[in-house]
């Protein structure tokens, strides 16, 4: 036998009857004092659960009105933040009532194993819905795809309308309503479409041997260099133009040019800004003021990024059985791509042979050996 282990005799342990005995063998007065000792121990616990349950619930709205104004200010989707609250209170409210039920010197530990068995219970059950559930929990997070992005994902292609925890519900062209799980799409390829502000367009054009090559291509890059769409040479000169047009149109519809620094947007909590704020609200302020003065640093990084030029471009691109086949590519603008792409084409179709090229017809030559 171990020396550390010292047995216990189990007639040394009174039982319910025994102390039921003892109580009846005790006299009034102790009977009484005891009764006091136990009603006075209970009451303080009881006082002491209380003060802490108030106080727990001061905390836990202080913590979620905390997490509200941050989800809010990171501008984190709404499906997702009502969620992350919800989920918070609940665990919140959960470890409030097993510690103010331990004060109350009732067992917890049977509460946590019901719960748990109970939770194991239901995750077996609902293997394939909580597979859904973290797949729209990790969309919500990571954002592979927004609302109103057109993606490709498990064979369907359509712009999305609802995010929800268990299913992305997509419309396509036509108008038919695709609700797709998430756990496929958290663990699947997605193609998201309108992720970048802007794409590559590419037409392919056919023209006839003979034609001269360097006609076609001229008259193919003025009508993408004459389209107002189309960017002329490097990318971020085309966002910089676009974005000070915006600002042009947002001044002149409000008949001036605004003073810097103000601005007639409350705050996201609808009061204007104060040093008399919450802490929190200032420790938020302390950070935009921050990020603002790193921004002159993060374009001095930009500038010695070396751009890529993306102006529009004609190749040959194949030498086919009927054709001599190229390749015209230019950049636009993500909302732009289907107009240019078909305006583009339809005037290549009417303005390529005005330059003396011709489109050609498939065709086969036939020799007919005489004997």
């Amino acid at each position: 036998m171990n020396p550390l282990q010292i047995p216990v005799p189990t007639d040394s342990i009174p039982s319910v009857k025994q102390e039921v005995e003892m109580l009846k063998s005790l006299p009034l007065d102790d009977l009484l004092d005891k009764f006091i000792a136990s009603v006075t121990t209970f009451a303080i616990n009881l006082a002491i659960a209380i003060v802490v349950f108030y106080a727990g619930k001061f905390v836990i709205k202080k913590i979620y009105g905390f997490l509200t104004m941050i989800l809010t200010r990171r501008d984190v989707d709404r499906s997702l933040t009502t969620f992350v609250l919800s989920m918070v209170k609940m665990l919140l409210y959960f470890i409030l009532i097993v510690t103010v039920i331990g004060i109350l010197g009732i067992e917890t530990s049977s509460f946590i194993a019901l719960f748990a068995s109970a939770g194991v219970a239901i995750g077996m059950a609902l293997s394939g819905t909580l597979q859904n559930f973290a797949g729209g929990v990790l969309i919500l997070l990571l954002k592979p795809y927004k609302v109103g992005d057109y993606i490709e994902a498990q064979g369907f292609a359509g712009t999305v309308k609802e995010i929800q925890i268990f299913h992305t519900i997509i419309a396509t062209y036509d108008n038919k309503s695709i609700i797709i799980p998430n756990g496929g799409l958290s663990t699947g390829s997605v193609n998201n479409w309108s992720r970048e502000d802007y794409r590559r367009v590419d037409w392919t054009v056919g023209i006839s041997y003979g034609d001269k090559v360097e006609d076609a291509r001229r008259c193919i890059l003025e009508l993408l260099e004459s389209d107002s769409r189309v960017v002329k040479r490097y990318i971020e000169d085309d966002r910089r133009m676009r974005e000070n047009e915006q600002e042009r149109r947002r001044l002149s519809s409000k008949g001036g040019a605004e003073t810097p620094g103000q601005t007639d947007e409350p705050v996201a909590d609808g009061h204007q800004p104060s040093e008399n704020r919450p802490w929190y609200r200032r420790l938020f302020r302390k950070a935009a003021k921050a990020e603002e003065k790193s921004g002159p640093r993060i374009v001095r990084l930009k500038r010695r990024t070396p751009r890529v030029e993306r102006r529009p471009v004609v190749v040959v691109d194949q030498l086919a059985d009927s054709a001599v086949v190229l390749k015209a590519r230019a950049w636009t603008r993500t909302e732009y791509y289907w107009d240019v792409f078909y305006q583009i084409n339809e005037r290549i179709y009417t303005d390529l042979p005005k330059s003396g090229v011709s489109f050609p017809f498939p065709q086969m030559d036939v020799h007919i050996a005489r004997q």
